[in-house]
């Protein structure tokens, strides 16, 4: 028995089985069958190929700096500031040109303020007081501009007053104002410098156009002629977000500018081409909302003829930009390529796999056709309908020798 069955496990090894088809004739299922290839053939062309450039390797680890730089003057002449001329080195913040900056368009101005003691605002709750009592010295005011010295300060013969603090008096007290300080800053022009690289393909790129003249800079604006000129007007950037400039110079908003890079490395290197977006980031609301705009405080530091220090405090509304650049490149690589294909072979049979479902289960001569396709075997022999094995059946199961 030991011989025989090492001897038959020898001869197994070089059988060769192969699959039994059935072509079943039937229309409706072979329809079937045939609009689920073109289906998975379709989206294997046009899907994964053309549309998804499944053949080519990507790369989305893009490398990036950005150099910023606004320019323009406007002339003002306030209370608190007199005539003055604004450039570039008074409202943006900060100076070196960073990926965000800040475009100061409305101001509130305390000057000369020195360290000493005076009344808080009035429109400070915490600081209200009828009597010294109320104004423990040392605490801080909540929300307010310095620290309690003990004393609560009425006016004339009102009941309530406010209580003496020791700050930088005098205190701010003025409201923003109805206008923009700043309203002309919409014909500012904000300069974007981008360099890309994507490490895989070793692949650089800018958005300047490549030029040698020296007044193409200063003459440029970007739009659909001049893609290659990242020149753009400031009250232009805040058109394209669907916001009006008057109202967010008034009391100021976040803008997000972002430079896309979508590049098929199978081209030419001049149809890597970038795409701006550009878009309101602070939530707008309805009204003259607190919630609304963007705002912070800054102070310039001098001293008197006497050594003594002083500040002119400042809070300042504007337009806080964000330029972001996102990007991924692409080129052709046998490996997506093969693995592609491999699963489009693959979800062909698939639709093999529905269509014998309808065929066995859900057609109404199901039982028909899972005769034909599957046979039932009993001690290695085939049997018929009638329980005998016919003399066909028992032909295919001899084993042919070379």
């Amino acid at each position: 028995m030991g011989q025989a069955g090492c001897k038959g496990l020898y001869q197994s090894l070089f059988d060769y089985k192969t699959e039994k088809y059935v072509i079943a004739k039937n229309k409706k299922v072979g329809l079937l069958y045939r609009l689920l290839q073109v289906s998975i053939l379709t989206y294997l062309v046009v899907w994964v190929f053309l549309l998804k450039k499944g053949y080519q390797d990507t790369d989305t680890s893009l490398q990036s700096s950005i150099i910023t730089k606004v320019k323009g003057v406007t002339f003002t002449n306030t209370s608190e500031l007199g005539e003055r001329l604004w450039d570039v080195a008074d409202y943006v913040i900060p100076p070196q040109g960073e990926n965000v900056f800040f475009v100061i368009t409305n101001l509130i101005v305390t000057p000369n303020q020195r360290q000493e003691t005076c009344a808080e605002s009035d429109s400070i709750s915490d600081a209200l007081c009828y009597e010294d009592s109320d104004c423990p010295p040392g605490k801080p005011v909540m929300t307010g501009n310095g620290v309690r010295t003990g004393r609560c300060l009425r006016v004339e013969n009102m009941t309530r007053g406010t209580c003496e603090i020791f700050a930088w008096c005098p205190v701010e007290t003025k409201s923003r104002p109805e206008k923009p300080l700043l309203g002309k800053a919409e014909d500012f022009t904000i300069y974007i410098k981008n360099f890309i690289r994507f490490p895989k393909f070793n692949f650089f790129k800018t958005n300047v156009l490549d030029t040698k003249d020296l007044k193409y800079l200063k003459s440029c604006h970007f739009g659909p002629k001049d893609p290659y000129c990242p020149i753009f007007r400031l009250g232009s950037v805040v058109k394209w977000t669907g916001s009006n400039f008057q109202e967010i110079a008034l009391q100021g908003g976040v803008i997000g500018i972002q430079i896309e890079w979508d590049c098929d490395l199978d081209k030419a290197p001049s149809e890597c081409n970038p795409r701006y977006y550009f878009s309101r980031l602070d939530s707008r609301f309805p009204g003259n909302s607190v919630s609304s705009g963007y705002n912070f405080r800054f102070a310039k530091y001098y001293r008197d003829g006497a050594g003594v220090e002083f500040r002119t405090l400042m809070k300042a509304y504007g337009i806080r930009f964000d330029v972001m650049v996102n990007g991924r490149a692409g080129k052709f690589s046998i490996i997506p390529t093969v693995i592609n294909v491999g699963s489009g072979v693959a979800l062909m049979g698939v639709g093999s796999f529905l269509c014998d479902l309808v065929l066995i289960y859900l057609i109404k001569k199901s039982h028909f056709y899972r005769n034909k396709k599957f046979e039932e075997v009993r001690s290695g022999h085939p049997v018929a309908a009638n329980g005998k094995a016919n003399v066909e059946q028992l032909q295919n199961l001899q084993t042919v020798e070379a």
